[in-house]
């Protein structure tokens, strides 16, 4: 009993007793988390130190000011197939071969080609002049691309075009201050954004004016100016929709940056994007285009890293992008991402500058991206892969880690990355779903012969979906509720409703209130207008991602077991 009064070998006993308890729990539970992929699941990382070490910066991380993602306001162009592809049509000299890259590419689910029409290549010799003499016989400079536009309608996908590279004529210095420079006046950009919107009026909407104007050398010699390239981009947007009403303007991709030195002689200047960002809402921006668009490269780390540090890239970044958006103003505007890849670039290769997976990772990789974005992102759109196929192995030959993002090697032969797009794509957009978060009325998951979407000034995105009375539509969910909202000056609708292989029930949605449909996780949904049904947007609450809640759960876990070892190890006074 005398031990047992002697306070410091009584604190040696609790020691010896209790420390393990905490310390092997903890073990135990990270051992069972690695065996399961939980730990994968939030950080990105393969290897189990670094998984560890990334469950720190997310400790670290929950200290921080939440982002702002405004889930509960629908944007408008989110609610699309989300499967997109860089391509290069316009360097094949082969029009078969531009031929078979379109139907490889929807062949392995793709709906968007991102295209670039560069400038320099269509009015080749002067202001004004749409005729290549190049070449012999000369022909017309756009013969080319109005046969990639035949394509694409021919295979049924859509075109993102982006609209940069001026030609040399357009400075007076050429191309001295650099080939991707802007023109010297900007209104040479805009008229040709106009005669280019102009050609294809009603065959192409989304245009992408720019590409990332915040890093060298897209903006040339010049020091990077949000200010300056928000003039261009007005102008260009101004033309665009004078040449059709119905386009959708698409920013220049910011690049995902860290650096501070815009005015920094070149090459090396860049632009934080946030700062960028900022800086062309401060110019005036807002008004010129409809889409965010931003680069989606994962790095170092796999598409699951939740990390948030904006000084850290990673896949998570599009968060902070949102976040800074919804400051804006701008929460009913989507972002897509113009390009998204891991780089499978092998040993031999030096150059490890955009990170390093083996093909097998960079497979997996793409399609948990896309699941990423369609489970938790309802406000991203399209996310285009970069690339599909390089007309020649050329970067390769050069030693370029660029070579190791495509799809296709120039001879047609696949990678393991198309092979698993190929696997996945086609069957998701043959039943997509809708996930929660806020969506636009004209949402993919909608399916109906019957469905419309009508302009309405009344709406919160300027268009309502309409089913006349006596129709029905379906969709798939994939939450605990769906809610359909009403435009303001709406009538009220009767309703019946069929959820899964449940009986039918009759509702009525009025512009005051939401209707709410209870759900079990993933259901279809099957609705019958009574009356003619006017929906405002779709909004689905809950979902089967557990990682919404058992991520603050093992953290605060994980903080109670090292608090309780750090109480252990410091003893008490007796």
């Amino acid at each position: 009993m005398k031990v047992l009064s002697d306070p410091e070998k009584l604190r040696k006993i609790a020691i010896a007793l209790f420390v393990p308890i905490p310390i092997l729990t903890l073990a135990l539970v990270l051992a069972i988390f690695w065996r399961t992929n939980v730990l994968y699941n939030w950080t990105g990382e393969e290897d189990f130190a670094a998984q560890l070490k990334g469950v720190t910066d997310l400790v670290a991380d929950s200290m921080r000011p939440r982002v702002q993602l405004a889930v509960d306001q629908p944007a408008a162009d989110s609610g699309v197939n989300p499967f997109g592809v860089n391509t290069f049509l316009e360097q094949e000299p082969n029009p078969a071969v531009r031929e078979q890259a379109v139907r490889m590419a929807r062949e392995a689910g793709f709906h968007w080609l991102r295209q670039e029409f560069p400038w320099e290549d269509i009015e080749i010799h002067g202001k004004g002049d749409f005729e290549d003499r190049r070449h012999e016989p000369v022909r017309s400079a756009w013969e080319k691309y109005d046969h990639i536009v035949d394509l694409v309608e021919q295979n049924d996908m859509e075109l993102i075009v982006r609209v940069s590279n001026p030609p040399a004529w357009s400075r007076a210095q050429g191309n001295d201050v650099g080939a991707y420079a802007p023109p010297d006046d900007y209104g040479d950009f805009a008229d040709f954004v106009y005669a280019l919107v102009s050609r294809y009026k009603g065959r192409i909407r989304y245009y992408q004016l720019w590409n990332e104007p915040n890093i060298y050398p897209e903006w040339g010699n010049y020091a990077i100016s949000p200010e300056d390239y928000t003039k261009l981009l007005c102008k260009g947007a101004e033309a665009a929709r004078a040449a059709d009403p119905n386009v959708v303007i698409i920013n220049g991709a910011m690049a995902s940056t860290i650096v501070l030195d815009p005015a920094a002689t070149p090459p090396g200047n860049a632009l934080n994007d946030f700062l960028f960002m900022q800086r062309m809402y401060d110019a005036g921006a807002a008004d010129c285009f409809d889409i965010v668009a931003m680069q989606g490269y994962g790095l170092w780390s796999g598409p699951t890293d939740r990390r948030m540090n904006p000084r850290v890239l990673n896949f998570s970044r599009p968060l902070f992008m949102r976040d800074l958006m919804v400051a804006n103003g701008d929460a009913h505007k989507p972002i897509w991402i113009s390009e998204m890849n891991w780089n499978a670039v092998p040993d031999e290769i030096a150059d490890k500058r955009f990170g390093q997976v083996t093909p097998e990772q960079q497979a997996r990789y793409l399609v948990e991206a896309y699941e990423r974005i369609q489970r938790e992102w309802p406000w991203l759109g399209v996310a285009n892969v970069w690339y599909l196929k390089r007309p020649d192995d050329r970067w390769k030959q050069e030693g370029k880690p660029e070579y190791y993002f495509r799809l296709l090697e120039p001879n047609m032969q696949p990678t393991l990355a198309y092979q698993a797009l190929k696997a996945y794509a086609p069957a998701v957009a043959a039943s997509p779903i809708m996930y929660p978060g806020a969506h636009p009325p004209d949402h993919w998951a909608v399916v109906s012969p019957d469905y419309r979407i009508e302009a309405s000034s009344a709406a919160t995105l300027g268009k309502i979906g309409v089913l006349a009375a006596g129709h029905e539509l379906r969709v798939r969910v994939d939450g605990s509720q769906l809610l359909l909202f009403a435009p303001q000056n709406a009538p009220s609708a009767s309703l019946t409703i069929w959820v899964g292989d449940r009986d039918p029930v009759s509702y009525t949605l009025q512009p005051s209130q939401p209707l709410k449909i209870r759900l079990r996780g993933e259901s279809w949904v099957r609705i019958r207008a009574n009356d003619e049904l006017r929906i405002d947007h779709w909004q689905v609450k809950g979902g089967s991602n557990v990682l919404m809640w058992v991520v603050p759960l093992f953290l605060l876990t994980l903080g109670f077991l090292l608090a309780a070892a750090w109480l252990v190890f410091r003893g008490w006074d007796g």
